[in-house]
């Protein structure tokens, strides 16, 4: 749902209670004090002394700010008397950037390019909107509270409440003739005569514009990573066209698709189609992870807005005659909060990123701007006209308000298909090391048969488990995707939200088929980098004798119950608010020491340190006691279909050597395995066909040696019941006579 906006009780005391976080000096240089809050929405006057310098006022109050959180982001903005920008304070938000490593800090210097910007000819339409630094992994936040921050003041500046210089561009507004849509013209044109008189408008940029633009930017890092292949080769080519004008709309959908569409728009609304083909995706894959299509946006006199997935519909073909096949259609529909007016001028901006290292982007924008032809408008003179407005689109009956259903082509491969076929060989490697690791726990008993090869296949897949999946390929599973999964549950689940991500994916599913065979043993034991990573530095410690300690059974099964307590405290947070619960999510350290290698601000870094310095002494300390995801998984491994781990009757009583020998003290000393607790390691199994170690194998080994012994040539030439009988220079027995138990 779209954010609403307060009500004007509710956002005066909003403002005024965030104004005591702010010095009027921080909004406003040379600032004293805040005077009284006026109008609706609120503005609070800004003094120096008793000179008025400007007003300060809320951005959400005037406009929609809704980061990733799905929460509004809201920020106290600073505008002189003039229309000039000129301080901001971050009051409230409940962005997860921390989770990803970008200070604060970050997001405000980026935000803070807006301070000096001149606001009226942006609001008059005479100057294009100013725009934020992009910040590399917190684009769509920075980019949100950027254009909340331009969009409330260009709407503040119309309202005239700053002066004489607003009410003097709302009173030219007023004076002019007034523009609407021509309902009444209808027909269908095909795709030449939609393109060629501007109904449908193209922005095409090849491969060697993009590496021109790039060499022009002064980037010289990112002017380095040129696009390869043939410069004339499509880099995209986009289409933009409005589709709730009549013609276009049963040109471009056909006329059932442009009923369906009329049937869902509300008064005002309008709707837009973006096509496009070529190597850049202009959806890419941030609206799957948050839900917002970061790479296109719609700029209109100073306002602009990012679409979210609820405001889009995939489409298939054009029912226009002639025109081209495209891989990506997307139908937006503009929410009706958004100021937009079909009849003026309006810019799509496509921004275009370039890697420049593992975490670095390089971004350029371009403009495609679109013009409603004039065949398709009607004038009326301002008398006529109480408010001018965009045309109406009919009312929706009850229906047909159904949105516009999917009438994609069968055949047409949706993003995340795109996304995984362009990354088929590394996606190929993980499925590979999948398949070995099955194959492992298939065939598990020849392995352990084998001691030593064991200990080296396991420490070779931990170290792969390490570098490949956790430090190459980020694929480092989480407790936050447990509560994301539980959140998309019940706000509307979608699997292109999971498949975007194609090696999360591929573990995830790879757990979930563990959890019914061996429980959560598979991840925690062989699939988790950290865990990995404490289990290699363990070895590591060992070989160089440092000591290890083992806690008492005791407190040991007291400690278990923490990671439980800790997993249903995020859980519950995360029904009240996931963001806090991902921030608090933070107590794993897995984004500081794999995702981020280490490459964070340093409390994160001596946490991470701390904990594996832990693992040191008490092998994985983090798995067996803090863990919120092991616990997360424990909780449905409880249902597996198999007992892969074998036991021996003696096994706890009396024998002790597994429980003893097991790395994180899973096994009960009564003797049964906690599969809660269990990380599927192998190393009882190891003992459990050891001859030599096993005290039940040790029974075993010799009682074959015995019957080998009695069943050797010399006995079964038959020397006589006073014949000794000698194996391997020991004395076993006599023929007929009573057999010695050797001793263990």
């Amino acid at each position: 749902m779209a954010a609403m906006l307060p009500s004007a009780a509710d956002a005066a005391g909003q403002l005024g209670e965030y104004l005591s976080k702010a010095q009027p000096s921080e909004l406003i240089p040379e600032a004293t004090r805040f005077g009284t809050l006026q109008g609706d929405p609120p503005i609070a006057p800004v003094y120096k002394n008793d000179q008025l310098l400007g007003f300060a006022y809320l951005n959400s109050d005037f406009s929609n700010a809704v980061g990733y959180s799905g929460k509004p982001i809201k920020v106290l903005v600073g505008i002189s008397t003039q229309g000039v920008l000129t301080g901001f304070r971050l009051v409230e938000h409940h962005e997860p950037i921390v989770l990803i490593g970008i200070p604060e800090k970050r997001v405000l210097d980026a935000v803070n390019k807006l301070v000096g910007a001149d606001m009226i000819p942006v609001a008059s339409g005479a100057a294009k909107a100013p725009q934020v630094d992009i910040v590399s992994g917190a684009t769509v936040t920075v980019l949100v509270i950027g254009d909340s921050i331009v969009r409330s003041a260009t709407k503040l500046i119309k309202t005239g409440r700053l002066g004489a210089q607003g009410q003097a561009n709302v009173a030219a507004t007023a004076a002019q003739a007034v523009k609407t849509i021509d309902m009444a013209k209808s027909e269908v044109r095909d795709w030449q005569t939609l393109v060629g008189d501007g109904s449908v408008r193209r922005l095409h940029l090849s491969v060697a514009d993009i590496n021109e633009a790039y060499e022009k930017s002064g980037n010289a890092a990112a002017a380095a990573h040129a696009e390869d292949g043939d410069p004339a080769d499509d880099f995209i080519d986009l289409y933009v066209a409005d589709v709730a004008v009549p013609t276009i709309g049963r040109s471009l959908l056909g006329d059932d698709g442009f009923q369906r569409l009329k049937a869902r728009l509300k008064p005002g609304q309008q709707a837009l189609v973006v096509a496009g083909l070529g190597r850049y995706s202009f959806k890419g894959s941030g609206y799957v992870r948050g839900g917002i299509f970061d790479r296109i946006e719609l700029l209109q006199d100073g306002n602009s807005i990012r679409f979210r997935d609820r405001d889009h519909t995939r489409l298939g073909d054009f029912a226009a005659e002639g025109a081209p096949s495209f891989p990506e259609i997307a139908l937006f529909v503009l929410p009706p909060d958004f100021t937009f007016d079909p009849t003026e001028p309006w810019t799509l901006q496509l921004l275009v990123q370039r890697a420049i290292g593992s975490r670095d982007k390089a971004f350029l924008t371009f403009d495609l701007g679109y013009t409603l032809p004039d065949a398709y408008l009607k004038r009326e003179q301002p008398a006529t006209v109480v408010h001018a407005a965009p045309a109406a689109a009919p009312q929706p009956s009850e229906k047909s308000a159904a949105a516009v259903p999917d009438s994609g082509a069968p055949d047409e491969e949706p993003l995340w298909m795109r996304i995984w076929r362009g990354d088929v060989v590394r996606i190929g490697i993980t499925v590979f090391a999948l398949g070995v690791l099955t194959l492992i726990f298939f065939f598990q008993n020849v392995l352990v048969r084998r001691p030593k090869v064991y200990v080296w296949v396991r420490r070779a897949y931990l170290l792969f488990v390490l570098v490949w999946l956790g430090w190459f390929v980020n694929a480092q599973l989480s407790v936050v995707n447990v509560l994301t999964f539980v959140n998309s549950l019940m706000t509307g689940f979608s699997w292109e939200y999971f498949l975007s991500a194609p090696h999360i994916f591929l573990l995830w599913a790879s757990v979930a088929a563990g959890l019914l065979f061996w429980g959560r043993g598979p991840f925690c034991g062989w699939l988790c980098p950290f865990g990995a990573l404490q289990e290699l530095t363990n070895n590591i410690a060992q070989a160089v004798k440092v000591p290890q300690i083992r806690l008492p059974w005791g407190l040991h099964e007291r400690l278990w119950p923490i990671k439980y307590m800790i997993f249903l405290v995020l859980f519950g947070l995360s029904l009240y608010s996931t963001a806090l619960a991902e921030q608090l999510a933070e107590i794993e350290p897995f984004k500081t020491a794999i995702i981020l290698k280490f490459a964070r601000e340093w409390p994160f870094v001596i946490y991470a340190l701390t904990l594996l310095a832990a693992g040191l002494f008490i092998e994985r300390f983090f798995c067996r006691y803090m863990c919120p995801l092991g616990a997360a998984l424990a909780i449905p491994g409880r249902i597996r279909m198999f007992e892969w781990l074998r036991r021996w009757p003696e096994c706890g009583s009396p024998c002790q050597r597994c429980a003893n020998d097991c790395p994180v003290q899973a096994i009960h000393p009564e003797g049964h395995i906690n599969v809660n607790e269990c990380i599927y390691c192998m190393h009882c199994q190891e003992l459990y066909f050891d001859d030599h170690r096993c005290p039940h194998m040790i029974q075993v080994r010799l009682k074959r040696e015995k019957r080998e012994a009695l069943s050797s040539p010399s006995m079964r030439a038959g020397k006589g019941p006073d014949t000794i009988i000698t194996a391997g220079g020991k004395t076993i027995g006599a023929p007929g006579g009573p057999v010695a138990t050797p001793t263990t």
